[in-house]
């Protein structure tokens, strides 16, 4: 037996299995030529970030465009960083947006798929069983230095290019195997240390999918691929996951660039084909006068569950991310107005270089657009839905009477130029507050030509006039009907060529009976708003707002 077989021994006496055991359990998938499998693998360490969110549409659409295979892991190695609920604040927030997996991890403790576990944490013996056969080949080894010693080594680099557990600093690397089971038999904690055969003089060329050719140095490190408790880092189980996950496209931060050289490095020691990378740049955000990275800290809308308490729907939310993603979508949308985004051609390629800028304003206004095409019935379901949850006034308003709710929120909406007054269901209470008794708050501003001693006299000629069982022609037609004996005209255009012989044209008359009946000078069909409200309701509000314009007048 040479001394790694007997190392090996030493190290895992407990391990069994091989590699070729785990490369015949998860074979080859049987896809397309072509198909490409990425994933998405998170941390369970708090909220879904908006730039998780943002790197998981890409990964999947980069999967779904090649009938590849598109997939969710939990990197839990790093127990100290974990959040309770944390698993499933990412499972949730990928579902409520659309962004569903072919297989991986789905709930807490729930997966589906022939490639699991898909959690980290409960794959530690396929980790050390490659950890294992790289020691029987002389590519990994014990390393015993204490956190001191650790300290030491960083405090003589201080002025040297290279910083790292390599060459003379790597104190452990050529240890004897007596002098090894030695500090085994004393007791020492021990991490597990790649061996590199990297040179301080190597390179590396690699072609990323997003940012093109980059070359790099070789990775001399000797990196630490078993911790002390005998769990991964993140760079050894990544390799050996994707590996075996038969992932071909690996989709994440650029964050993550410094490290391809080692991560390639692993790949190739391993044995393994490398997956091809595409390094995603930040979301940034604008701030004073420079741009910066959406902070988790600082920004409310870094986290996805923020959209899902302000009532976006996850139709907006989507069809913002895609204006971001990719530099030819606004332009494809403009030419496919209807087309569902799954038929949107995306490409890596065209993904942002240099980062991708968050916009509110732009969110709101694509926000806007999406909801104005929506039927009534879906407003309705989708804010009652989320009313539920976030706001039981509007869900107690909403219960009282369904389809009235819905024709209120139909009113302007089913024709060629519907409104765009609300941009998350968050609006809506106050977009509707005047629709009910409950939450109208009167409000007798006036704005053009109208004044407190005019609304008194059009209030008190249009509380005879109102009928709510005209039709919407003869409704108007009253309106302008009270125009002449009041001195105004039903003809604005006739008002501006001779303003002085007016008191207002019809524009001010309907604004007074609009600020009457919902405190606004600005609403949607007031027709329909005044057949919604109801006899009782119009009569009693024409009447509160004339006695105010009297004692105004």
């Amino acid at each position: 037996m040479t001394n790694f077989e007997k190392l090996a021994e030493l190290l895992f006496p407990n391990i069994t299995k091989t590699p070729d055991y785990y490369e015949e359990l998860y074979p080859q998938r049987n896809l397309p030529e072509g198909a490409r499998v990425s994933r998405f693998s998170p941390s369970p360490t708090g909220y879904l970030h908006f730039g998780g969110l943002y790197a998981a549409t890409a990964a999947k659409l980069n999967s779904t465009a090649t009938n590849g295979r598109f997939y969710l892991r939990i990197e839990d190695t790093d127990k100290k960083r974990e959040v309770e609920g944390g698993v499933s604040a990412i499972v949730d927030g990928l579902n409520y947006f659309g962004i569903t997996t072919d297989e991986g991890v789905c709930g807490e403790n729930e997966e589906k798929g022939s490639y699991g576990p898909y959690t980290q944490s409960k794959r530690v013996e396929i980790y050390q069983t490659f950890a294992k056969s790289l020691v029987l080949q002389g590519m990994a080894y014990p390393c015993f230095c204490s956190a001191e010693a650790l300290d030491e080594i960083r405090a003589a680099q201080e002025q040297e290019d290279i910083k790292g557990y390599y060459g003379k600093y790597a104190k452990c690397r050529d240890l004897s195997f007596e002098e090894i089971k030695a500090n085994i038999e004393a007791g020492k904690a021990w991490t597990l240390r790649l061996k590199s055969p990297g040179s301080v003089d190597g390179k590396i060329k690699f072609e990323d999918l997003i940012k093109g050719k980059i070359e790099m140095a070789e990775n001399v490190i000797d990196i630490v691929l078993l911790k002390t408790d005998g769990v991964p880092t993140y760079h050894f189980a990544h390799a050996v996951d994707d590996h075996l996950m038969r992932t071909t496209h690996v989709i994440r931060g650029d964050e993550w660039i410094a490290s391809v050289p080692l991560h390639i490095q692993l790949f190739k020691v391993l044995g393994f084909r490398p997956v091809k990378y595409a390094h995603i740049a930040p979301i940034l955000k604008e701030d004073n006068g420079g741009k910066r990275k959406l902070s988790k800290r600082k920004d409310p809308e870094a986290a996805v569950s923020y959209y899902i308490e302000q009532g976006f729907p996850k139709e907006s939310v989507s069809e913002y991310i895609f204006t971001i993603l990719n530099s030819n979508f606004e332009d494809w949308r403009r030419a496919n107005k209807d087309a569902d985004l799954s038929s949107f051609p995306f490409n890596l390629k065209k993904m942002s270089v240099s980062g991708a800028l968050f916009d509110m304003v732009k969110l709101l206004d694509v926000s806007k657009n999406v909801i104005s095409t929506m039927k009534a019935e879906k407003v309705f379901a989708l804010s009652y839905e989320w009313a539920k949850a976030y706001h039981p006034q509007l869900a107690s308003l909403y219960e009282k009477d369904t389809e009235r709710a819905t024709a209120i929120l139909n009113i302007d909406r089913e024709n060629k130029k519907p409104r765009k007054d609300i941009a998350k269901w968050n609006d809506i209470p106050d977009y509707i507050s005047y629709m009910y008794d409950e939450t109208f708050t009167p409000c007798y501003e006036l704005n053009g030509n109208a004044t407190p001693q005019l609304a008194a006299d059009v209030l008190e000629k249009y509380m005879d006039a109102v009928n709510l069982s005209d039709d919407k022609d003869t409704w108007f037609a009253r309106i302008k009907e009270l125009c002449e004996p009041l001195g105004c005209t039903a003809n604005v255009k006739e008002f501006k060529q001779n303003p002085d012989a007016f008191r207002g044209h019809v524009g001010d008359v309907s604004t007074i009976i609009r600020v009457a009946l919902t405190g606004r000078t600005n609403t949607p069909d007031l027709y329909s708003i005044t057949a919604l409200l109801g006899e009782e309701t119009v009569k009693a509000r024409l009447k509160a707002a004339l006695k105010y314009y009297k004692e105004e007048a």
